[in-house]
């Protein structure tokens, strides 16, 4: 059961309203997902939506691969809605209905290309140890160089707050769709 009521335009005050309408007018088109929630401190919202809109349809890294790093938080959360949607959005942007699966399932995916690799491991390191050792820093710093090392990490963690935020909201599915991370 959803924590936060979805709240309408027109009872929002004046500083949620100003927030929402950054949140649509952007490159995200809507509200969804953790910004209903987010609305109840208008200001963490309006920053939060900035952020993501970088992290999302600004950053270095290439689209698939920004989505995969996105799917391992999804998947380190458990973040079923994040999971839900960004899966879908990870596959048009390219990434292997075979790669994707895998880590849904919690395994480490097969036949990853070498960017693939640096992405995952880097941040299945960052997310389980809270650390990431010499060899994925530099193979991410490799490939993407230090602006990707940044815009990987800004990833990660703005993807592990809009989980949280969805975790504890306990936003749910759309209806009638099966949850994808069920343990």
């Amino acid at each position: 059961m959803r924590r936060f009521r979805q709240l309408e335009e027109s009872e929002m005050n004046e500083a949620q309203r100003a927030a929402y309408r950054g949140i649509v007018s952007g490159p995200r088109g809507g509200a969804r997902g953790p910004f209903n929630a987010l609305l109840r401190s208008p200001e963490l919202a309006e920053h939060a939506q900035k952020l993501g809109a970088y992290i999302r349809f600004r950053s270095s890294l290439p689209p698939a691969l920004n989505e995969l790093a996105i799917l391992v938080t999804a998947r380190y959360w458990t973040a079923q809605y994040e999971w839900y949607a960004h899966a879908q959005l990870a596959e048009k942007a390219g990434l292997g209905k075979g790669l994707i699966a895998s880590i849904e399932k919690n395994l480490r995916p097969e036949g990853m290309t070498k960017e693939e690799t640096a992405i995952y491991e880097f941040a299945k390191q960052l997310h389980e140890s809270k650390q990431v050792g010499d060899n994925a820093f530099d193979a991410v710093k490799a490939l993407f160089g230090e602006r990707g090392v940044m815009d990987l990490i800004g990833a990660c963690g703005y993807y592990t707050l809009v989980s949280m935020v969805l975790n504890v909201e306990r936003h749910p599915l759309p209806d009638g769709k099966p949850d994808p991370l069920k343990q």
